[in-house]
């Protein structure tokens, strides 16, 4: 097993028995929050005219995901992805503080100032988005600062990378963009099919390891995780993804998240 598996995790096929039987190893199970208005919530294929709220209180929603054995989970600012300015942060440093869950967060991120400052909170991944696009200098000279704690976020409808929250289409094939945030050296990827998330459609396994290719490592899955099927189907591109954000199916019940983070181990 490598180090990067050592590390996080991963859902796999056990080559080291004859039985050719299928073992869990995913440390990475990300339940989703996104917080719009202070509260947790989910947009319908990214559409903030077709918002849920499911908790008041973001941090509560983040204790109730560590009691069902979370380790991880993926933050998201709506309101910062918006407006091009973090509005939550204050929320996020209370997650951490309350909870000790590792976080991933992404969402208006577009200044050294903001990283610095969530590096500081204890944030362990941070996501950028609309700057791969807008102000790739910027990319390259956060990547610089944290090497390990960066994530390029790309989130595609109709192949098309989509920015400004989901609101803007970028004109940049995704692919073309995954392609060269590889070779800027990127280590992670959040990869979001647009179309469907928050629809519970499923996972399309087979484009996660076609943007793994591209991007030359692992990725994270987000967009249509329905049931506790779709993680065990990503077993069969154990290679390409390293993780799996869930998040209306969590909240609407078709996915425990107890039982997704026993199966991960």
């Amino acid at each position: 097993m490598s180090r990067k598996h050592q590390d996080i995790g991963y859902i796999g096929r056990n080559r080291y028995n004859s039985e050719d039987l299928f073992f869990f190893f995913v440390v990475f199970i990300l339940p989703a929050i996104d917080i719009l208005g202070g509260k947790a919530v989910r947009l319908a294929k990214g559409d903030y005219n077709a918002v849920t709220v499911y908790n008041d209180d973001p941090a509560a929603q983040a204790a109730l995901f560590k009691e069902q054995g979370a380790r991880w989970i993926h933050v998201v600012d709506l309101d910062g992805a918006r407006s091009g300015v973090p509005e939550n942060i204050d929320i996020i440093e209370r997650i951490i503080k309350e909870t000790g869950l590792k976080i991933e967060v992404g969402g208006g991120i577009r200044s050294l100032e903001t990283i610095d400052r969530l590096a500081e909170a204890g944030v362990s991944r941070v996501v950028l988005g609309t700057t791969l696009v807008t102000d790739p200098e910027f990319a390259k000279a956060a990547l610089a600062k944290y090497p390990d704690m960066l994530t390029a976020g790309i989130d595609a409808k109709n192949g098309e990378v989509a920015v400004a929250g989901w609101r803007e289409g970028a004109g940049v094939p995704a692919e073309e963009l995954i392609a060269e945030m590889g070779k800027l050296g990127f280590k992670h990827l959040v990869y979001t099919d647009i179309s469907r998330d928050g629809m519970q459609t499923g996972i399309d396994a087979d484009r996660y390891v076609e943007v793994a290719r591209v991007f030359g490592n692992p990725v994270i899955a987000s967009g249509g995780v329905a049931s506790i099927e779709d993680v065990r189907n990503l077993a069969s591109v154990a290679d390409s993804v390293e993780g799996v954000i869930a998040g209306r199916a969590v909240y609407e019940g078709s996915l425990s998240v107890e039982e997704a983070a026993k199966l991960c181990g």
